[in-house]
């Protein structure tokens, strides 16, 4: 089986084995094919103190090896059948190749034995002996184990990134923050978010399971939360007490008692999103300094996209506010006369833009509404916040209503003398209702003249021009009288109906003229009706073209009397 060094044995086909390898510094040993141990080296007695010649190796080498050994010599043992079917190449002298031990895969085996990790390699020897010597590699174990920790942990963080910046609400981030840190870095995890008003809102999970809630707790019960909760760094896991812990902090369907505790707080932009408590169960490996740092990075993610969310949720809430004032208002039945608005702006995506509209009601039923339509050189936001703030100024000269002019010199110098360079175009009518009809008095500022639509179906253009304001030190415009029987109609509309381009060939303005022809077959619509046969031509004309902002606001005498609810200001029923 051996051969002193000096005298090598030397098989066909077989590798040789000398007894340097008693000497090697490597644990060595023969074993034959029946699990015998035939050799020796001290190295492998330092490590198998009952490692002798004429041991098993299942008696003193782990079973991992002796496993390994085994299958090595089963598999030498099936090899002659298998060479005499396919004995392989010849070699150059013509000898035969070794049927039962050539070509025998030698993989090495891994396994642990007194707390360190060994490589273990086979090498087929004479006689069907096995000589085996194994390599400490309990650093490069130590190592691989700490690089697929530290790629888990990489892919945890990018999927957390993921997840959360998927959405802006901050109620899912929370939720989806507990979520992840129970699943993969303790047993239970508890988000706190920050005190509203006296209340902190809660949100649980464990075990695939989350529930929220909100609590008057006492963050100072918690050690370390209310440090958390200011944003200031977590204590170590080891200075909290576990059975210390609130009821409110353990989920109500946990089982036994809690075994290690980690408080980290959420950093957010700056000012703190609130604090993330992990807990596992006792029994379970308390939580290491390495599991607290990767704790941390995993709660600065998820800080900053709670932050981010909340942050988004406070501007909605503001923009939401905002648009609202910017927005046109919803009209109604005003004072015995019908009104009815509506507005496009010229991106699809926006709501608001340089047209506006508004409907003042008379302070009195018997005094007169004022209606203001105008339009705002540009679009988008900034021309939305110069409308708001002509929309404003109006309102505050409402007392002036009756004063057309006055009403326009007032605005066009304070427009003047603003920061801002834009002008704009309107029209102001006011209209007071008299018996059955309807009278107004029509001023345009650099505005198409409102069209008047008779029951006969003739559409007239009321007779008012002026300048615009905004752009000159002085305005003028000439007002004009218009009456409207049962069933008639006064249309305000902006440049953005009449020039809007499109039809069969993509470019042609949809002009005054296919304007009025529309407004013919409108006679005797109410307004709600007119406004929307406007819209849906101008829709259908523009296609999927670009365009400018619209508005449309009908005037309409009512065929018959409605009465008002409260106050002639809302919405009652008809009379005949």
């Amino acid at each position: 089986m051996t051969a002193p060094e000096e005298s090598p044995v030397q098989q066909q086909g077989v590798p040789t084995v000398t007894v340097s390898w008693l000497r090697a510094p490597y644990p060595s040993f023969v074993a034959d094919p029946d699990g015998g141990v035939v050799e020796v080296n001290e190295a492998a007695t330092r490590l198998f103190p009952g490692m002798i010649t004429g041991a098993w190796l299942t008696d003193v080498a782990p079973a991992w090896l002796a496993d390994a050994h085994q299958r090595f010599t089963e598999t030498a043992r099936r090899l002659p059948a298998q060479a005499a079917a396919d004995p392989g190449p010849v070699a150059a002298d013509g000898a035969q190749p070794s049927g039962r031990l050539a070509g025998i895969p030698a993989q090495a085996a891994r396994g642990s034995h007194g707390g360190r990790q060994f490589e273990a390699h086979p090498s087929p020897s004479a006689g069907g002996d096995v000589a085996w010597w194994l390599a400490d590699d309990t650093d490069r174990h130590a190592a691989e184990e700490a690089l697929r920790d530290e790629r888990e942990r990489a892919l945890l963080l990018t999927e957390a990134s993921s997840q959360l910046l998927a959405s802006l609400n901050v109620e899912r981030c929370m939720e989806v923050t507990a979520q992840l840190a129970a699943e993969h870095l303790a047993d239970a995890a508890v988000v706190v978010a920050p005190r509203s008003g006296r209340r902190h809102a809660v949100i649980v999970a464990s075990d695939g399971r989350t529930s929220r809630h909100s609590t008057s707790m006492d963050p100072t019960l918690v050690p370390g939360l209310a440090e958390a909760l200011q944003g200031f760094p977590p204590v170590p896991s080891r200075w909290i007490d576990p059975l210390a812990l609130p009821a409110w902090v353990v989920p109500d369907y946990w089982d036994g008692p809690v075994g290690s505790v980690v408080v980290t707080p959420l950093p957010g932009h700056g000012v703190p999103a609130g604090a993330l408590i992990l807990l596992r169960r006792d029994g379970r490996a308390a939580f290491t300094a390495s599991d607290e740092l990767f704790g941390r990075l995993f709660a600065a993610r998820a800080g900053a996209a709670v932050s981010a969310a909340r942050m988004y949720s406070e501007q909605a809430a503001i923009t939401r506010t905002l648009m609202a004032e910017l927005l046109p208002p919803r009209l109604h039945h005003v004072n015995g006369v019908d009104y009815a608005g509506g507005y496009r702006a010229a991106r699809d995506s926006e709501r608001v833009g340089g047209d506006f509209y508004d409907v003042h009601p008379g302070a009195t039923p018997d005094s007169p509404s004022l209606v203001v339509l105008g339009d705002v050189c540009g679009k988008g936001l900034e021309a939305a916040v110069l409308t708001g703030r002509i929309r404003t100024t109006l309102q505050a000269m409402l007392p002036l209503a009756e004063d057309h002019q006055r009403m326009l010199r007032l605005l066009n110098g304070s427009l003047v003398t603003s920061r801002h360079t834009r002008f704009a175009t309107l029209v102001l009518a006011s209209v007071h209702r008299e018996g059955g009809r309807a009278r107004l008095r029509l001023t345009s500022a650099g505005h198409p003249p409102p069209l008047i639509v008779r029951n006969t179906g003739e559409v007239e253009e009321a007779d008012t021009a002026g300048t615009l304001v905004g752009a000159l030190p002085q305005v003028s415009a000439r007002t004009a009288v218009a009456e409207l029987a049962p069933g008639e109609s006064c249309v305000l509309y902006t440049d953005g109906i009449t020039e809007a381009r499109g039809g069969p060939l993509g470019g042609e303005m949809f002009g005054e003229s296919r304007l009025k022809a529309a407004l013919s077959e409108c006679a005797g619509l109410p307004a709600e009706a007119v406004v929307e046969r406007v819209q849906m031509l101008a829709a259908q004309w523009v296609g999927e073209g670009a365009h400018d902002d619209m508005a449309v606001v009908v005037v309409t005498a009512p065929h018959s009397n409605h009465l008002t609810a409260v106050d002639g200001r809302t919405r009652g029923r008809f009379t005949a």
